[in-house]
C-alpha cells in the first residue's frame, strides 16, 4: 500500500470519511489487511471482485472455503476470514427483518429468508412448522438438489411436523435461476401437500419461492 498516497488508502480513508466512502475493493482490502508477496491488499481484492463475475460482490456468497484457496494470494486464514464475513453479511440481514416477521404476511417471510436461500446454487426446500397463534416453533430443510414430487413426498414433511405438534405449516425454496415463476413441478408438489395436511388436520398456508430478490407466494397469487 506504501505506493498509493496515504489518504487514498483504504484504512486511512475509512477512518477519515467512514465506511460508506469506500468502494467494494476498498472495503474488501481494509477486511484483508494484508496482500501477499509482490501484490497489496488492495490488488487482492480487486482480483477476488474478478473471480466473483458479473455479480460483483455478491458472488462471495458463492465461494466455498476451498475455492477461496484456489485464488492465488488467497489462503487458509484469509479463506476463512472470507467465509465468515460472508456469513455474518447474510445472518445481520435476516436480522434486520426478524421483528417485521409475520406468517400472514407472505412478503415479511420472503424477505426474513431471502439470504438464506437466494446465493444458493441448488434447490433447497425449508419447511416452517407453526403453533396455534400462527408463530414459528421448528424449521427444518426437506430436501436439497432438485425439488420434485419424486423426491419430495408428504409423508416425511408431515412426518416433522407432527413431531413438532404443528397446526399450520409453509414451505419454501428457492431458484437458483433466479426467476420464481413456479414450474409444473412447484404446482404437484403444493397439490400433494395441500391435499394430505387436509386429511390429518395441518393446515399449508403457504409456498414461497425464493428468486433474485424477489418472490412468489401462492397464497397471494390465490394458488392455495
Amino acid at each position: 500500500m506504501k505506493e498509493i498516497p496515504e489518504m487514498e488508502r483504504p484504512y486511512e480513508k475509512c477512518e477519515q470519511k467512514g465506511a460508506g466512502s469506500l468502494s467494494d475493493e476498498e472495503l474488501l482490502a481494509v477486511l484483508l489487511r494484508t496482500g501477499t508477496h509482490g501484490e497489496n491488499a488492495l490488488s487482492l481484492a480487486r482480483k477476488i471482485l474478478y473471480y466473483a463475475g458479473e455479480t460483483g460482490i455478491l458472488g462471495i456468497h458463492q465461494f466455498s472455503i476451498e475455492r477461496l484457496k484456489s485464488i492465488k494470494g488467497i489462503g487458509k486464514v484469509k479463506a476463512i476470514q472470507l467465509s465468515c464475513i460472508s456469513e455474518l453479511a447474510k445472518r445481520l440481514a435476516k436480522a434486520s427483518y426478524q421483528d417485521t416477521l409475520c406468517f400472514e404476511n407472505p412478503e415479511t417471510v420472503a424477505r426474513y429468508y431471502m439470504e438464506d436461500l437466494r446465493h444458493e446454487k441448488q434447490e433447497m426446500m425449508k419447511l416452517l412448522m407453526l403453533n396455534t397463534r400462527a408463530r414459528l416453533i421448528g424449521e427444518t430443510n426437506i430436501s436439497k438438489g432438485t425439488v420434485n414430487a419424486s423426491i419430495i413426498t408428504p409423508r416425511e414433511l408431515f412426518i416433522e411436523a407432527l413431531q413438532k405438534n404443528a397446526v399450520s405449516i409453509v414451505i419454501m425454496h428457492n431458484h437458483p435461476s433466479g426467476d420464481p415463476t413456479p414450474s409444473r413441478e412447484d404446482m404437484l408438489i403444493t397439490k400433494r401437500i395441500l391435499d394430505a395436511g387436509a386429511l390429518i388436520g395441518i393446515e399449508l398456508l403457504d409456498h414461497i419461492i425464493i428468486g433474485n430478490n424477489c418472490y412468489i407466494s401462492f397464497r397471494e397469487e390465490g394458488m392455495l
